[in-house]
């Protein structure tokens, strides 16, 4: 019996202790209960809205992420993830804007918001674009993003304003390889700088940096004792730029060695370039060489 009163007692005393700590707890701090009981989410998503408006766009992306966190079967939860994302665009926080914007896309492919979502992603990429000598991680991730927009989404205001932007970004992917490509030919890797522009020759056709390609592969065959290959490029780019500099570089070059321009229609790169249309090369003869 004395045993158990006392076992009573050690309980009793312990809860009184945890009742002072608590008490002490709540007389020093207020009881924060909004996390309980948060807004309806029509309140909250307006909130955000308003902030948006006022320009607080941090404040405005951490309430709309509120939304979804606090209210994820509400109607206004999926929207509540990429006007988070654009609210972080327009902070300035691109890391965050493009993770909001994925989560979207990946969660709820095909919806009404998702070409905003993408298009998100593209413009974040986008503004990080950088010189031709750099890293271009951003042009290639902004592309994709603008190509599935055309693709996916064509009607949509986004894509309307997407060629543009992806001429800009293959302008700047095949300056980076040309960039790369004259650096192996400086080198004389010359294996090293064809593969470089042939990925521009292969891949922006439609891009400036076409011309100086063509001659570049008409150079480094030569070089590597390859006439029929230097042949045929010769001949694409004196058939759709005979007024350009670098065919005439080209054609003194293949005449030195008693040569001229020559189609081969087997070769890789006819094949490549007649796979676009607009840029197609018909049958053509330059005399023999």
């Amino acid at each position: 019996m004395m045993r158990t009163t006392r076992e009573i007692t050690r309980v009793l005393r312990a809860a009184s202790i945890v009742a002072a700590l608590a008490v002490a707890g709540c007389s020093g701090n207020k009881l924060d209960t909004s996390a309980l009981n948060p807004d309806p989410p029509s309140k909250m998503f307006a909130d955000a809205d308003a902030m948006m408006a006022k320009g607080n766009f941090d404040d405005a992306a951490q309430k709309f992420e509120s939304v979804d966190r606090e209210h994820p079967y509400s109607q206004e939860a999926r929207r509540s993830i990429v006007m988070a994302a654009y609210a972080y665009y327009r902070a300035g926080k691109t890391p965050e804007a493009i993770a909001s914007a994925e989560r979207y896309v990946t969660m709820h492919p095909g919806t009404k918001e998702a070409p905003l979502a993408h298009h998100i992603i593209a413009s974040a990429y986008f503004d990080d674009l950088k010189t031709a000598n750099r890293d271009q991680t951003p042009a290639r991730k902004a592309l994709e993003q603008f190509k599935i927009l055309k693709s996916r989404y064509p009607e949509s205001e986004y894509a309307r304003d997407a060629d543009n932007k992806i001429r800009i970004c293959q302008d700047n992917l095949a300056a980076n390889e040309m960039e790369v490509g004259r650096y192996y030919l400086d080198k004389h890797n010359y294996v090293g700088a064809i593969n470089r522009f042939k990925t521009v020759v292969s891949d922006y056709q439609t891009t400036a940096h076409v011309e100086e390609a063509l001659a570049r592969l008409v150079e480094s065959y030569m070089a590597l004792g390859i006439t029929k290959e230097a042949q045929n490029a010769a001949a694409v780019l004196g058939h759709n730029y005979p007024d350009s500099k670098w065919y005439k570089d080209s054609y003194a070059l293949l005449q030195s060695d008693g040569l001229a321009p020559r189609e081969d229609g087997g070769s890789w790169l006819s094949k490549a370039w007649n796979s676009v249309p607009k840029l197609s090369v018909p049958k053509m003869s330059f005399g023999s060489g």
